[in-house]
């Protein structure tokens, strides 16, 4: 079996074509290229490379087209593509190689598409959870005055409004939202070290030529390299979970109130079953459940990676291309069910 968010029928229920774009090898390669264009730039207008040459260095970056077989072979042989990548780009520079990924090195390239990557993954759930949140409050302005039964450990307690049980599900959104907006500094973050993460290899440019670079890529400048600095990556991963989680419990107790003989919520949409045409699954609310603990299972992953070892690891390093574009995909498709879900509730409360 395959990845689920690519798979060709359990993508129709995991994929989300948007956020998967973000992380796609495409965007990947198209944020290493903007990295070394704009890199070739910031070193010609600080001065480490002639002015014409960086920009024809830059152009032929930008123009030229690369050989996905040659890369495929050297991350194989090289445990990163950037080795080959920068020779292809410093072919195609012709005699304007000397401007390309001079003082650079692989991290700086790839930790920056991942910046990148991050950086709109958290423009696009910030927007999502903007929508979501108007649409549970429109349905605590239809449902919310209605009665329901409070239920503790899953037993009947006292009776309560829908209004209280949608609260859990609506008021963390915008606490998600406040947290994005503040470590969005700290994960949209430049990387560039070169060799050990001094940033020696620029001299005394390093810190014009760093402020040129993350200004060009939209990018914050932090004070030194990151390569074995994990917070940023890991914190962004934190958010995933802790949106995906909060969908999760939204999704868990639809799933709870659609149940037969407690018929608490109406939806419209469900789930057919192939051997009782009678049932109506609530699949969706139980998607949210299974994204919400399949991000909570991988953020171990990522706090693994969090352990480098001296300047920079290698081990833990690929451990993030490996588990973050599937927690965004995870978070991303959380959030467009929970609002297509939303809008499936015709009726919510005690039923007469």
């Amino acid at each position: 079996m395959t990845d689920v968010f690519d798979h060709p029928w359990l993508g129709g229920l995991f994929a989300d074509a948007e956020m998967a774009a973000l992380w796609s090898p495409d965007a990947q390669l198209a944020g290493m290229r903007a990295f070394e264009a704009a890199f070739s730039r910031a070193l010609g207008r600080a001065g480490l490379a002639g002015t014409a040459q960086a920009e024809a260095a830059a152009q032929a970056i930008e123009a030229m087209d690369f050989d996905m077989a040659d890369l495929r072979a050297g991350s194989g042989n090289d445990g990163v593509v950037v080795p080959r990548l920068v020779a292809q780009m410093k072919a195609a520079a012709g005699d304007a190689a000397g401007a390309v990924h001079k003082g650079a090195t692989s991290q700086d390239v790839i930790d920056t598409a991942t910046a990148m990557a991050m950086r709109d993954s958290l423009s696009l759930i910030d927007n999502r959870l903007a929508t979501l949140t108007r649409a549970l409050q429109a349905l605590d302005a239809r449902f919310g005055d209605a009665p329901l039964m409070g239920r503790t450990r899953m037993q009947a307690a006292t009776e309560i409004t829908v209004r209280d049980r949608i609260a859990p599900w609506l008021l963390p959104l915008a606490d998600h939202r406040a947290r994005i907006t503040d470590a969005r500094p700290r994960i949209a973050r430049l990387q560039l070290g070169g060799a050990s993460g001094d940033r020696k290899a620029l001299g005394g440019k390093a810190a014009q030529v760093a402020q040129d670079l993350a200004a060009a890529l939209s990018l914050k400048n932090p004070p030194r390299a990151w390569h074995a600095m994990r917070d940023g990556v890991a914190e962004f991963a934190g958010l995933l979970s802790l949106v995906s989680g909060t969908l999760g419990k939204m999704g868990q107790d639809i799933a709870l109130m659609a149940q037969q003989g407690i018929a608490e919520i109406a939806l419209s949409g469900g789930g057919a079953s192939s051997a009782m045409p009678h049932k109506q699954n609530p699949v969706l609310a139980e998607l949210l459940v299974t994204l919400a603990r399949f991000n909570a299972v991988q953020l171990s992953g990522l706090h693994q990676a969090l352990i480098h070892e001296q300047e920079r690891s290698g081990a833990t390093w690929a451990l993030e291309w490996m588990i973050l574009p599937q927690m965004a995909q995870a978070t991303g498709r959380a959030l467009e069910v929970a609002i297509t879900l939303t809008a499936q509730i015709n009726r919510i409360g005690t039923p007469e």
